[in-house]
Order: structure tokens, then sequence, then C-alpha cells
């Protein structure tokens, strides 16, 4: 009996051994299990500076946050947050619109699983030579459809870069490159021309990457925030610059520019630059907001003969001034200039013909009072017996005499 109870308290302490060796084992592996971080195949696609990764547990709570280095050390650094979303796969992601990764960025996923906060750090690094890749990238649109893009070579690129532009208007499409490169005269690619941007769309944007290649070294891609294809748009000068004259002043008037989107006037800013020749100082500009109407008047007693204008225009938020309009000359309004003309035409006109009335006038007096001579039928001959000298006193005439006549001589014919 003794025997049979001893069996049992060692039994009992067998059970309980195990119960709490099981107890130990299984929380370590909870433990071990909680250590885990539930983030795995964490990756970057740089292109699209898209970020994604799938988790392993339930989460409760998740975010992701951006680090990159500031254009210069003197720009402050802060990071973006985001939330994720999750697509049909169950995949979650992050897209950093608004942020570059060219020089390098820390990636990180933050998340609360079973109310334990772990988080997990992608580092990225733009990989090659320093100071290889392109620099100074810039893109106009120009002449509504047309666009150019254009870049410089980094001061330690090797001689035989070859740089690659890709380019893509939704980060739902596939990238493309360029089709129409743009070379230095050493042959480096150094710009890109695109033919045809499609129908406009008031939301259009471009994302841009540039990279390259060498059998020297890697080339270090060049990324950019998106472009907001309104705000790079180089718009045609003003068409038809007119000036006009009401007596007093010079009245200059201009149409809006042809441009590709569909905007408000109101965003149109307008430079006009009047000069005189000869002046010794130069005029300051005149602005013009496109809210405005499109006339500048101008007093006559600020032109001078030879004064002159021309108008340029922007986008209101941007430096893209367009050239310049045709000169036009302020110094002879249009409508005086007819007037003198037409003065001018009147007065060669009408002096020969004042002249040729007077000559006529005078012909036609001279032939009232001198009619024309006929001639006698028979000529006079013979000699004349030359008169006697006769003496009167002054102031009287002689007896029988009376007063002198003119005598004319007629010819008969």
């Amino acid at each position: 009996m003794q025997l049979w109870g001893w069996c049992m308290a060692t039994v009992l302490d067998l059970v309980s051994f195990l119960v709490l060796l099981n107890s130990a084992w299984c929380g370590q592996a909870q433990l071990a299990q909680e250590n885990i971080s539930p983030i795995i195949n964490m990756q970057l696609d740089s292109r699209k500076r898209m970020l994604t990764w799938n988790y392993i547990r339930n989460v409760s709570r998740q975010e992701c946050i951006i680090y990159t280095p500031p254009s210069s050390p003197s720009m402050p650094n802060f990071p973006t947050t985001q939330r994720p979303e999750v697509r049909e796969d169950n995949t979650s992601f992050c897209i950093f619109r608004n942020r570059v990764l060219h020089r390098g960025a820390n990636l990180t996923v933050k998340v609360t699983c079973d109310g334990v906060v772990s988080q997990k750090v992608l580092p990225f690094a733009n990989p090659g030579r320093e100071g290889s890749g392109a620099v100074n990238f810039s893109c106009v649109i120009y002449n509504v459809r047309f666009m150019n893009c254009s870049w410089a070579p980094g001061p330690r690129a090797p001689a035989d870069v070859r740089y690659q532009l890709f380019w893509w208007a939704s980060l739902h499409e596939d990238e493309a490159e360029c089709a129409h490169y743009v070379v230095d005269p050493t042959g480096i690619r150094v710009g890109c021309h695109f033919d045809e941007l499609g129908e406009p769309q008031r939301t259009d944007n471009y994302f841009f990457l540039v990279n390259g290649t060498s059998s020297e070294t890697a080339i270090p891609f060049l990324d950019f925030v998106p472009f907001e294809a309104y705000k790079i748009e180089k718009y045609d000068p003003p068409a038809n610059v007119t000036m006009s004259y009401n007596g007093s002043h010079r009245i200059i008037r201009w149409e809006n520019p042809v441009i590709r989107y569909d905007l408000s006037s109101h965003v149109l800013y307008y430079e006009l630059d009047i000069q005189t020749a000869g002046s010794s100082s130069k005029t300051k500009p005149v602005f013009q907001r496109g809210q405005d109407p499109n006339v500048y008047v101008m007093p006559r007693s600020a032109v001078r003969p030879d004064t002159t204008i021309r108008v340029r225009v922007r986008y209101l938020y941007n430096d893209l001034w367009s050239e310049w309009s045709p000169t036009l000359r302020l110094g002879v309004p249009e409508q005086n200039f007819r007037g003198v003309l037409v003065g001018v035409v009147v007065a060669a006109t009408a002096v020969p013909a004042l002249v040729l009335m007077c000559l006529c006038k005078r012909f036609s007096v001279r032939h009232k009072l001198l009619p024309r001579i006929p001639k006698v039928k028979k000529e006079i001959t013979g000699t004349f017996t030359p008169p006697l000298e006769v003496t009167w006193e002054a102031g009287h005439l002689p007896p029988g005499s009376q007063e002198p006549e003119d005598v004319l001589m007629v010819e008969e014919m």
C-alpha cells in the first residue's frame, strides 16, 4: 500500500514536471515568435518610388516613412509619413511621389502586432561613381505640342558615358525611353526632343529618370518629383500687337497667346518694354496681370518719334518668358499718318493746279486788253516826211491841236 502511494506520488511529480517544462518551452517559442518581425519581402522600385512588403501575422496599425538627405546642408530634412495601401494579392505598398531617391534614402515600415510595436528599415543607396550622373535637368513645352528636355554630363562623367532618359505620364503606365536624343559635339547625349505630346489634360504630370552606362564605371541615376505639365510651358509671344491714336493718347492692344492647357487668363503675366532710341536712360519695364484688359495707354507727351514697344508673356508662377513680339514703332500714330499722307497728296495735286489757273487767268486778261491785230491787205509803201519841230510853251498845246490818241497800225490780211 505504501509502495502504491509512493508510485502515485512519483507519477504525479513527473506529470507536473512535464507540464512545467512544456509551459516553459511554449513561452520561449511565443517570445521568440514575438521577436520576429511580421514584415517580410520589403522591396523598393526606385523608378516609381514604390515600396512594397508583406506580413506574416495580422497587424493593427501600420505606416511607412521615408528619410532622404536634403539637397543642401542648410536645408532641413523632414521625413514623409504615409498610410500604406493594399493590392489584391495582399501586398502592402507606399508610393513617395514627391520625394527623390538619387541622393539615397532610408525607408521604414512601422507596425503594431499583438500590442507590440515593431519596425523594419530598408536603406537605399544610388550606385555609381559620384559626379558622373546627369546634372542641370530641365524640360520645356513649346509651340503647344512639342517638348524639349536637356541635361549636362556630370563633372566626373567618363568619356564613353551613354545617358538614357525614361519618362511616363502615370504610375500605372510603363516607362518609355526617349525616341529622339540630342547630342553635343562630342557625341554625348544631352537632351531629348518630343514630337507630339498627345491631347492635353489639365492633370498631365510627367515623370522623368535619367540613368547611364559606361564601360569604366556605374553611372548614378537622376530622378525628379513629377513635372506638372501646365507649369513648364513656354508660351508663344502675344499676338496682334497694335496701336491706335485718339488725339491725345497712344492706345496699345494685344491678344492672349495660344496655349496648350485651358487656363484662366488670370494666370498670364505680361511685360511691356518701351524704349526711345538715343535716350540716356533705359525705361523701366511695365508689368501687367492677365486679369486686366490687354490694353496700355500712353499720353502723347511720353512718345517721341523713335519710341518703340514690344510685349512678352509667361505663366504667373514660373520664369519661362515667351520670346518678344515684333517691335512696334509708336512715333507716328497709324490714323494720323494716313491723314498726313492724304494731305501731302492733296497738296501735291493742288499746287500745280493753282499755278496753272493763275497762268490761264493772266493770259485771259492780256487777251482782252490786246486783241489780236489782223494783217492789212495792202502794204504801205513810200517815205515819210519827217515831222516839223514846233516850239510851244511848256504845259500848253499848240493852237488847233487835240489830246494825242493812241493810233494802232492795222495790217489787213
